[in-house]
């Protein structure tokens, strides 16, 4: 009853989920809107966003939305607002994202990059690698290798953990006190219209009341 009545192939919905109906421009206005709709007073609607944009600045990908929702619910936030705001980072923006954690972890942990041990990319595979042939060796006689676990871990993850924190406040900061006034505006002016409304009916029922009599 339920299910969609288009069956969508696989390889449609990994596009969709790298590029959505009509773009990310779209996406965001329909964000952008989801937001604004929220039923919280703007501040608590404001610490979501705030605790969404710093969340697509860590590498834990694949939880962000509980990262998110998590500290969120330690700021009072808004969790909703949180969920919404980890589409910041999306294949569009994950390049930058990226490159500056990075770039900013190696900077302040006085780190060089090893040439020896090949580019990004190279981590990745080499990492994915030994991740498989590990989760293999527990089910015959081979031994596990973590070496390139290793070195993506110190040369990649935790360089982009730490390197992500500044900014990913700085991100969230400016999020928080641009979305803060809008949200509050917009707010106001819903509240307004509703208030304009309520008292159209209420001049409408009088007007009627009093031709009845």
């Amino acid at each position: 009853m339920f299910k969609r009545r288009d069956r969508r192939p696989l390889w449609r919905i990994v596009f969709e989920a790298m590029w959505p109906r009509g773009g990310w421009g779209r996406a965001a206005v329909y964000i952008k809107h989801r937001v604004n709709r929220l039923p919280d007073p703007p501040d608590r609607i404001a610490r979501g966003i705030f605790a969404g944009v710093f969340t697509t600045f860590t590498p834990f990908y694949g939880i962000h939305f509980f990262i998110a929702a998590g500290i969120a619910m330690m700021m009072r936030g808004n969790v909703i607002a949180s969920l919404l705001a980890t589409f910041v980072g999306n294949p569009l923006t994950y390049v930058p994202i990226g490159v500056i954690s990075l770039t900013t972890g190696y900077w302040m942990l006085g780190l060089e990059d090893d040439p020896e041990h090949g580019g990004l990319g190279e981590k990745f595979v080499m990492a994915g690698r030994d991740l498989w042939g590990n989760f293999e060796a527990m089910f015959n006689d081979t031994e596990a290798n973590w070496s390139a676990l290793s070195i993506f871990y110190h040369e990649v993850f935790f360089p982009y953990m730490i390197g992500g924190i500044i900014p990913g406040l700085i991100a969230a900061s400016v999020a928080y006190y641009v979305s803060l006034p809008l949200i509050t505006a917009y707010q106001n002016r819903r509240k307004g219209l509703i208030q304009e409304r309520l008292a159209m009916i209420k001049k409408k029922r009088a007007e009627g009341g009093g031709g009845a009599e």
